[in-house]
């Protein structure tokens, strides 16, 4: 019966992946058949065999290959509701993105509801999702009705489609049947064109990914595939450095007992290296052969959410079921570190894998501009239905009226349908009242402006050859208007690199510039063994022994040294060490080897005491080459000092001072010890000043009695069954003590180029800087030091609440004292940091609103410990709440969420893959090029944008608003003014260069100027140029110049004195004088709202105006030639013979503009903006700086001076003073806790004498 199951099995796995479900299907309902029936025997008596190791819950049957029992499955799914139920901090962090459902549908696995199958060794029997993965916006068969949906989401789009509609209706149109259709088929084609070019950017980036090569074992052979052809069931070889290509299962490693390390700050954002471990079943598969004959079925969760939860199996026939956990999965996203290869099955690819799964689709973003625009063309519809109501009306009014008069019209005819016809007639003939061109202008501006910033070289980045990228052009304008930024930390703001930089031994300061092997101080000192020589050779042997750092030679004896950690702080510090003479050489899981100044020496490490959140020290107990126990411990400076030796002891305190202590040297006094500890802390505030993370060292003598004594109670608290941590801590802090300081650490968490500037800048230009990173507190904070985003005067209100009433206690004393202070935020120098706990509490309904006033109120908020979902959630709330737009930066996938949230989306393309980048709206390569971005490109572009938006407005009804006027002459008939041709091309030729140049080549100041003053940034963020006053006030504008533009000209013509000899031209004589006036005064008026006059934009303006002349020239002699406009013929003689037309073609348009003179005149005189007075200073070539410094500054008020007076009242009230110390001394340290294996463990397998497995295994 077991080898018809095999044979069902291979059946199904022989059939193609292109076979039809129905086969599936029924080999499915085959194979489900024979497990039943089989195995349930075997099952029982493998339980038999084993002592019952299978037990299940809800009965007796289980099975143990292709199903998991009824049994199992309620056990399971009443653990996952129970963990569900009692979700915590650590849930909430992992919880993922979406609030999708946990399931995500099996691919297609049919392998039951509650569980994934997948065959090791042999061909899977269902098909899985692939593993191409896209974030684009569209595809092939989504484009057409996504890209549709998009574009009649605005309202002027479905105008327009409307009127197209009426013009189709015979003898209703008065300006043909094609004027709308033609423009907006056009309007849609460019904008199609558009999204498409940008679309397959996005297509690009993907397929870079989906390209990516890796080796698979396929036919007993590697073989380098594509990352889109891994499937389920695949057994991959990922290298060191290389992102995982797919959820995977670890098999085996380079690293002893099947150990990996990986870098998650791609999902978490946090910096220390997290270690991964394949069970001991399978860690010895290191040769092809092996893994090529090795056969398993793993059952594992469907695909699901939640980046670090994971339940399955490995069954393996005649072998007891081991067990897989969160510890053996890899996840997608995730970048192998200080592991030269590993191995690993696939179980989830493509869209299916946690890190897509908590991804979102790509939202379709509208500008603030956009939003604004259509909801006031909205308001301009209406206005035309009303218009084109009252002229139908009146024209009913003036047929009664004139009915037997105008008989030969046969106006009584039509007078039933005179109405309707009319209405719809007039509907059209105003439908241009919204610009039809807008949309073409925008989407051509647009395009050329997101160009220009890929083409910026002052944005490009040449040491990764990446250029910046406008992934949409859609949001050019909202860059100018941000006034809040979240960012990342990890990958953003630094480049996850540490430094050790300097540091303090017995109250001196010695940097790694001041060392010289053979002439540095610290060299000097050991060579005369003066009185601080015991310290430093103490100091640097913690350094270089106090830690979970392997060495690496890469097999050879004397090959260079390679430094592999957990914790990037440990890895600098080793560095650091061999840098100053003591030279980490091999570790074996007794011994640690170190080149000491050129001296071999050994120590026995005996114990690792590890590094925790709440312990805040790491300490390792060793034997010395002498024989003698010594302690070295490093950690936060509060928890050091509370265990140093009383004033005058020392170490050894257990037994007496050993032989050999710090006192070999002649001993310290009192005064000495004393001092040493004050300069030691003087040394923390100054290294945390200049941002650097800081650590403090002591060491202690260990009597061996004591010793022994201890490792009693050590060992009896590690084997606890209850309490363990506990019990484990408080044996720790029998050790760690007595203590004698050495010094302190400082090291740099290396940040990107020129943040600390970009920061300021932002932070002039009336910016909120929000910090959103998956990293913890100290370290969050340190870098806001050292990026100068706070500083030692700024006040901090550290929110860490346990609960909901003690976060709102918390917010509430703070909103007292802040109440008052909202409307002066610029002068409050205090920063609100929170952990991701307390975020959780804080953002609930009931004290959500205090809180974002409390943040609102703080210039900078660093938020903590926060899950990718809190970022989107504190994104989502703050742009809501405030109503302003925001800004969201980052460069990994934890940070997509947040990313698509935000008004605008900034993806760095840095070390951490492309997710960030491809769900992004535009990608720079550094944070440094932010302001360049925001200052020059959204600046310029969102006062481009509102002067081309408002312009196109003003430009059309002041032309066919003139329509209405002529209609009171002509009996409200719908009769137009202009002559057809010349009413299509208004928008086509002889207006639509002035916009374009504003939109392209206008600007306020130079971007040098721009650069150099970011407080000019204020003016486009207040939004000024744009708002729905503004709007208003230019249709007012338009509506005054449409009356003088017409009646003037009447008024001229009225008693037919055009001409000396006493003709008269007809209506259309009027209209074309009409129309050159209007096209001379929207061009003239385009001229007085340009800031910046290039040779394009005098050519945008003049050749305009020349245009309209020419075209009178060349279309009124086109009849009979050619049979168009035969109307026109002979009016460029008719126009040009009369002086009345020169007369007013002077007069009229200036008189037009002469109300827009007189107020700009005003405006920059009496009303000047600094903008105004810094772009006159460019013009003259002085120096703009006298300017900006007179701008006027807000004096603090009495209760901000107040803040100021009790700012440490609020510290000592707001968290512990221990807190306050560590933050004020920069106290700093990065190592993953309660990981799938103890730092002990870990050094305890590694003997870096032996070599590695490695390529000549396999």
């Amino acid at each position: 019966m077991t080898t018809v199951a095999s044979e069902v099995v291979a059946a199904a796995g022989g059939q193609t992946r292109a076979a039809k479900r129905a086969s599936w299907c029924a080999l499915t309902a085959v194979k489900r058949r024979v497990v039943e029936g089989v195995r349930r025997p075997l099952e029982r008596l493998r339980r038999a065999k084993v002592g019952g190791e299978l037990v299940s819950e809800g009965g007796d049957e289980s099975s143990t290959g292709g199903a998991v029992g009824l049994g199992e499955r309620k056990v399971w799914k009443r653990r996952r509701k129970d963990e569900d139920e009692e979700e915590g901090e650590e849930d909430d962090r992992t919880s993922g993105i979406t609030e999708e459902g946990e399931g995500g549908g099996g691919g297609g696995d049919g392998s039951g509801d509650q569980h994934r199958v997948i065959f090791l060794g042999r061909p899977q029997p269902y098909r899985f999702c692939s593993n191409y993965i896209t974030t684009a916006k569209y595809s092939v068969y989504s484009f057409i009705p996504s890209f549709l949906f998009e574009q009649f989401r605005r309202y002027s789009n479905c105008f327009f489609l409307f009127i197209a509609l009426l013009q189709q209706i015979p003898d209703v149109s008065p300006t043909g049947r094609y004027t709308t259709l033609v423009p907006l088929i056009f309007i849609l084609s460019v904008s199609a064109i558009k999204e498409i070019v940008e679309d397959v950017k996005r297509h690009r980036a993907d397929g870079e990914i989906n390209h990516r090569e890796l080796e698979v074992l396929r036919d007993g052979h590697w073989q380098w595939v594509q990352w889109l052809d891994v499937v389920v069931g695949d057994v991959v070889k990922v290298h060191n450095d290389n992102f995982f290509p797919a959820d995977l299962i670890i098999l085996s490693s380079s690293e002893p007992q099947a150990l990996c390390y990986i870098e998650t700050a791609n999902l978490d954002g946090e910096t220390n290296l997290k270690i991964r471990q394949g069970v001991s079943e399978t860690a010895l598969l290191l040769e092809t052969k092996d893994l090529d004959q090795f056969t398993a079925t793993i059952e594992c969760d469907l695909p699901n959410r939640h980046l670090y939860e994971f339940t399955g199996v490995l069954r393996r026939s005649g072998k007891p079921i081991v067990p897989l956990g969160p510890d053996q999965i890899l996840l997608r996203g995730a970048k192998l570190q200080n592991t030269n290869w590993v191995f690993g099955v696939v179980v989830y690819t493509g869209h299916e894998t946690k890190l897509m799964m908590n991804s979102t689709s790509a939202p379709l973003k509208r500008s603030t501009v956009d939003r604004i625009t259509n909801h006031q063309i909205l308001w301009l519809f209406f206005i035309l239905i009303v218009l084109c109501l009252a002229s139908a009306i009146f024209n009913v009014f003036w047929t009664q009226s004139h009915m037997s008069n105008v008989w030969y019209l046969g106006v009584d005819d039509l007078f039933s349908v005179n109405f309707g016809y009319n209405l719809l007639t007039f509907i059209i003939l105003f439908n241009n009242l919204i610009p039809i061109s807008l949309q073409v202008s925008l989407e051509v501006v647009r395009y050329i402006q997101a160009t220009f910033i890929n083409m910026d070289i002052d944005m490009y980045h040449k040491e990764s050859n990446t250029p910046a990228m406008a992934r949409t052009s859609n949001l050019n304008e909202e860059l100018g208007q941000v006034k809040y930024i979240f960012s990342d930390k990890t990958g953003t703001l630094t480049r996850n690199v540490m430094d050790f930089k300097k540091c303090s031994i017995a109250a001196q300061i010695y940097t790694l510039e001041d060392n010289d092997p053979t002439q540095g101080p610290i060299i000097e000192s050991l060579r005369h063994n003066d009185q601080a020589a015991p310290f430093i050779r103490e100091f640097l042997t913690l350094m270089a022994v106090c830690h979970t750092v392997i060495p690496e030679s890469g097999g050879k004896e004397d090959g260079p040294l390679t430094y592999y950690a957990a914790s990037p702080d440990e890895r600098a510090l080793v560095n650091g060490a061999r840098k100053f003479g003591y030279v980490l050489k091999t570790r074996t899981p007794e011994i640690v080897e170190v080149d000491a100044l050129g001296e071999k020496k050994l120590f026995e490490v005996l114990h690792i005491l590890e590094f925790t959140s709440s312990r805040k020290r790491m300490s390792v107990v060793v034997r010395l080459p002498d024989g003698r126990i010594r302690l070295y411990c490093k950690g936060a400076d509060t928890v050091i000092y509370e265990r140093l030796a009383p004033a005058g002891g020392g170490p050894g305190a257990w037994g007496g001072p050993g032989p050999g202590t710090l006192g070999e040297a002649g001993g310290i006094s009192v005064e000495e010890s004393q001092h040493i500890k004050d300069m030691t802390l003087k040394h923390l505030e100054h290294f945390a000043s200049d941002g650097l993370r800081t650590l403090c060292c002591a060491v202690a003598d260990v009597s061996d009695e004591f010793y022994e004594e201890w490792k009693n109670t050590y060992y009896k608290a590690s084997t606890s069954i209850h309490y363990r941590e506990r019990k484990i801590e408080d044996a720790a802090n029998l050790i760690e003590n007595n203590l004698v300081i050495l010094g302190a650490t400082a090291i740099e968490d290396k940040l990107q180029e020129g943040v600390a500037d970009t920061i300021f800048a932002l932070l002039k230009a009336d910016i909120h800087l929000w910090v959103l990173t998956g990293d913890k507190q100290e370290t969050a904070i340190n870098i806001g030091y050292s990026c100068k985003l706070i500083n030692t005067d700024t006040t901090l209100f550290l929110l860490n609440a346990d609960s909901l009433d003690s976060t709102r206690d918390a917010i509430i004393k703070h909103m007292a004292e802040l109440k008052e202070m909202r409307e002066m935020r610029a002068e409050t120098e205090v920063a609100v940091i929170i952990d991701g706990k307390t975020l959780k509490y804080a953002l609930g309904c009931e004290i959500r609103k205090d809180f974002l006033d409390l943040c609102i109120c703080c210039r900078v908020v660093i938020c903590c410990r926060v899950s990718p979902i809190q970022k989107a959630e504190v994104v989502e709330y703050v742009t809501i709440h405030t109503k302003t737009v925001t800004l969201a930066i980052g460069d990994g996938a934890n940070d997509v969420a947040m990313i698509q949230k935000a008004h605008v989306g900034i993806g760095i393309s840095g070390e951490e893959g492309l997710q960030a980048c491809c769900a992004s709206d535009y990608s720079i390569a550094q944070f440094r090029f932010l302001t360049k971005l925001l200052f020059v490109h959204g600046a310029w572009n969102y006062s481009r944008m509102c002067k081309l938006i408002l312009y196109s407005f003003y430009k059309n009804i002041c032309l066919y608003v003139i329509e209405l006027w002529f209609a009171i002459y002509s009996g409200w008939s719908g009769q137009i003014l202009f002559e057809r041709w010349s009413i299509g091309l208004y928008n086509v030729l002889f207006t639509a260069a002035p916009p374009l140049a504003m939109g392209l080549f206008d600007r306020l100041c130079s971007a040098e100027t721009m650069m150099k003053y970011p407080s000019l940034y204020k003016t486009t963020q207040s939004s000024q140029f744009f708002n729905v006053r503004v709007f208003w006030v230019w249709i007012g504008n338009a509506l005054i110049h449409s009356v003088l533009l017409y009646w003037l000209p009447f008024l001229a013509l009225q008693k037919d004195v055009i001409w000396g000899n006493g003709r008269e031209g007809g209506y259309l004589l009027l209209g074309n004088i009409v129309y050159t006036y209007v096209v001379v005064t929207v061009c003239l008026k385009a001229g007085l709202i340009t800031n910046a006059w290039t040779w394009l934009t005098h050519l945008a303006i003049w050749g305009s105006i020349v245009a309209w002349f020419l075209f009178i020239l060349i279309y009124s002699n086109f009849w009979p030639t050619i049979p168009l406009g035969a109307v026109m013929l002979g009016m460029d003689r008719m126009i040009f013979s009369s002086p009345v037309f020169w007369l007013g073609l002077i007069l009229i348009p200036f008189s037009s503009l002469l109300l827009d003179i007189f107020v700009k005149v005003i405006y920059n005189t009496a009303f000047k903006s600094t903008t105004e007075r810094v772009r006159e200073s460019e013009i003259r070539k002085t120096d703009p700086e006298k300017v900006i410094l007179k701008e006027p500054r807000h004096k603090l008020t009495e209760t901000a001076r107040l803040l100021k007076n009790v700012r440490n009242v609020f510290k000592r009230t707001t968290t512990r003073v221990n807190m306050e110390v560590e933050l004020s001394h920069g106290f700093a340290f990065s190592q993953e806790e309660h990981g799938a294996v103890t730092q002990s463990e870990v050094i305890r397998a590694y003997n870096t004498n032996l070599p590695k497995p490695g390529d000549t295994f396999l």
